[in-house]
């Protein structure tokens, strides 16, 4: 007699639901801190973009180029045995013999930021060349330094016509999370797999991994459009 699908996603004995969980949070931990370095360096990109100078304007160009361009998963492929081959004969050149391979969460957290850094830039970039000069020239003729005037008019505003680009990235983000579970990250989708296999229930755990995702997903998203009506009404429009 088969057990039924609630024992199987269920929290008793012979329950999977501790360990989805788990996993479904590791999965958020892993977009969030895809997304938060994804940020970091699409502000980079996006100053590089806008710089005066030819040359950053080119390193810009083709850091959005190179990881718009190459498929997510090769990125990831490409960090993780690309990194840990050469990890491995750093060691080897140190007389430590065999494989040593990357830490997969810290690979796949940079190899996910980098693609949406890249995205990022032109969500931020697009967002600037929609801010009003004039407020920016205000701002000047009243003496704010660079950084008052950054951090107090041209942030805020960035931030807030980006919003709704930045929505659409981070969901990207959190389902590019599930490409991490072919460098050995147990995340959702790699759990999902182990608890399909032992159970031999594919329908129902990947039917649960889906919902988790959707529902991260939509929960996120309410933040962040809660955010974006608070920034417009600070604003005004």
């Amino acid at each position: 007699m088969s057990t039924p699908a609630f024992t199987l996603i269920g929290f008793g004995p012979e329950g999977w639901g501790k360990l989805l969980l788990l996993a479904a949070g590791l999965t958020l931990v892993a977009a969030v801190c895809s997304f938060a370095l994804g940020s970091l360096l699409g502000a980079a990109g996006a100053a590089l973009k806008l710089a005066s100078s030819r040359s950053l304007r080119g390193i810009g160009t083709f850091y959005t180029t190179v990881f718009r361009g190459i498929p997510e998963i090769l990125v990831v492929y490409l960090f993780y045995f690309g990194g840990s081959l050469a990890l491995t004969r750093l060691m080897h050149l140190a007389g430590f013999p065999g494989f040593f391979s990357l830490p997969s969460f810290i690979i796949g957290v940079v190899a996910i930021g980098l693609v949406s850094g890249a995205y990022q830039t032109e969500a931020y970039r697009s967002a600037y060349l929609r801010l009003e000069r004039g407020q920016i020239e205000a701002g000047k003729a009243c003496g704010m330094s660079s950084f008052v005037l950054l951090w107090r008019v041209i942030a805020p505003q960035t931030l807030r016509f980006a919003l709704p680009a930045l929505g659409n990235i981070w969901q990207s983000v959190l389902k590019e999370t599930a490409l991490l579970s072919i460098i050995g990250l147990v995340e959702l989708l790699r759990q999902s797999t182990i608890a399909s296999g032992a159970t031999r229930q594919p329908l129902l755990f990947y039917g649960v991994a889906a919902l988790l995702y959707l529902v991260m997903g939509q929960i996120t998203a309410l933040g962040i459009r809660t955010v974006e009506k608070r920034l417009a009404r600070c604003w005004g429009r």
